[in-house]
């Protein structure tokens, strides 16, 4: 980033750091009626200068997470809530329908002791389990990365590779394809299984096709989410046997299949 790059973004910093000022001083003039409402800052992207990410419009980013820096997402892949991508120091590259589990942290490292410059690369179709930590490695296409497992700088994971969840795996360690690998520290258990291959693969779909779902629901505004509320709670309680002695029949409208798969622009605007 150049100098005027650089006197833009300050100056912006100023203004909104000068907004929040003026709120919390109005805040005390008004004496017993004082009340300091604690904003977030969470930004869901966030550049860092010149490093900014570059997300596919097909991905899906959970709002609750944090892609920073240099990160590169793929289409189709979907990153999920609580995850933490920090591409500050060094890049990190994610490709297509890939899915980032709820609370799972990648990062990446600029040095180590061996002196290489350490990017994260994740491929294609690759499933990182729930709170993995990813650092300074590389997953390649339909690997599969467990829950709680831990993958530390150069790292080398190849395709249909699978390490177990929790396993932590040290520095430079490559786990060839077809293989299992787990425990702490992380060693070869066994052969993938060819209905374990398939698994792999059709983990990525599911989580590719549920991440639409997800992705349709954080989209609604907020007269759609209402308009729902009042059609759950209309509909929430029925005496069936009420109705069959009055001769009352109640069909359920399409809407109320609602949350368990609403298509996208197939929910009614509130009135």
């Amino acid at each position: 980033m150049g100098t005027l790059g650089r006197a833009i973004y300050t100056v912006g910093f100023w203004i909104r750091e000068t907004g929040q000022a003026i709120d919390r001083l109005g805040s005390r003039l008004q004496g017993n009626y004082y009340f300091q409402e604690q904003l977030s800052r969470h930004r869901t992207l966030m550049n860092v200068f010149d490093k900014a990410p570059v997300v596919d419009k097909d991905a899906f980013v959970a709002p609750s997470a944090s892609i920073v820096g240099q990160v590169q997402v793929g289409r189709g892949s979907s990153i999920w809530y609580g995850c933490v991508l920090r591409g500050d120091v060094n890049s990190i590259s994610i490709g297509s329908g890939t899915n980032i589990q709820d609370n799972s942290l990648v990062h990446v490292a600029k040095s180590n002791l061996s002196g290489k410059v350490l990017p994260t690369v994740i491929g294609d179709n690759v499933t990182v389990g729930h709170s993995a930590v990813l650092h300074g490695c590389t997953v390649e296409d339909e690997a599969f990365v467990g829950m709680a497992a831990t993958l530390l700088d150069g790292v080398y994971v190849e395709k249909h590779a699978m390490v177990a969840a929790g396993a932590l795996v040290r520095q430079n360690t490559r786990i060839p394809c077809g293989e299992v690998w787990g425990g702490n520290p992380a060693k070869f258990l066994r052969k993938l299984t060819e209905e374990e291959m398939a698994f792999i693969s059709q983990s990525a779909i599911n989580y590719s096709n549920l991440a639409q779902a997800h992705a349709a629901e954080n989209a609604k505004s907020l007269d759609e989410i209402e308009f729902e509320k009042v059609l759950r709670k209309k509909f929430a309680c029925r005496d069936e046997e009420y109705d069959s002695m009055l001769g009352v029949v109640r069909e359920t409208p399409a809407e109320i299949t609602l949350p368990d798969n609403v298509p996208p622009g197939k929910v009614p605007k509130a009135a």
